[in-house]
């Protein structure tokens, strides 16, 4: 598919799923200018109203404001703005997205050309209310290389607060741990035995979370705490068979069943 039928088929399906209601345009006081300005990507006549529904479709999809592409300031009216400059470098950035985009679903139609249900990706395929598509572990880890762990704690607090729900990112156990372990690969065994503990108070149920909990204490020399946690860790998961090596490790070394 040629490049502009690509664009095209993008635009009327974002089109098809951020469509404006009535009542959210009588809420605007924003006045579309009849012809737009500087488009390199959609179509030079693409109607205002459908440019219009484009755009809220873009900032529901990751979560943003106009002043994320586009030149102005926010909280300022749409007035003072400059839209059609290309001085803001994240305007090329989403239309290299938008060019993606298209062509990631031209790709799918070549691969199931029959398939009337086949998978078509849209902006909140990936982004999901966020700027940036990153997983859990990956948005907490880069928090954690920059601020250490209790930054780290406060963020994901931050997140599962605002976004717990809404599928933007995955809660489960295992995001959580996995930035533990990186705090204990980097012997910030403290950081880790911090982690562990927040994903043990949310995830009481996962046997798996103790025993990497008592990963840690091991790590800081705690045997008995240690010993606690691997035996949480086997209660609820009696096949946990690194929970019970290092049990059967510990107690050979003369430690003692935790109370």
């Amino acid at each position: 598919m040629r490049s502009h039928s690509i664009v095209v088929a993008v635009m009327s399906m974002l089109l098809a799923a951020f469509s404006i209601t009535s009542s959210v345009a009588a809420q605007s006081s924003w006045s579309w200018p009849e012809k737009s300005q500087n488009l390199k990507v959609l179509p030079a006549d693409f109607p205002p109203d459908r440019l219009r529904a484009v755009m809220t479709g873009f900032t529901r999809s990751l979560g943003v404001r106009c002043s994320h592409c586009h030149v102005g300031e926010e909280g300022k009216p749409l007035a003072t703005y400059d839209f059609p400059s290309d001085t803001n470098p994240k305007k090329d950035v989403a239309r290299g997205m938008l060019r993606m985009l298209g062509m990631i679903n031209d790709q799918l139609r070549e691969i199931q050309p029959e398939k009337v249900d086949r998978v078509n990706m849209w902006c909140h395929t990936c982004h999901r209310g966020r700027p940036q598509p990153m997983t859990l572990a990956e948005e907490l880890g880069r928090i954690y290389v920059k601020s250490g762990s209790d930054s780290t704690i406060a963020h994901y607090r931050d997140l599962r607060e605002r976004f717990y729900g809404a599928g933007s990112y995955d809660f489960r156990a295992p995001g959580l741990n996995e930035v533990g372990y990186q705090a204990l690969a980097g012997k910030d065994v403290p950081g880790a035995i911090a982690i562990f503990q927040l994903n043990a108070q949310h995830f009481p149920e996962s046997g798996n979370v103790y025993d990497s909990l008592g990963e840690a204490y091991l790590a800081a020399g705690d045997t008995a705490q240690a010993i606690i946690q691997y035996e949480k860790a086997l209660a609820l998961e009696p096949k946990n068979e690194n929970a019970a090596k290092a049990l059967e490790k510990l107690r050979a070394a003369g430690g003692k069943p935790g109370r």
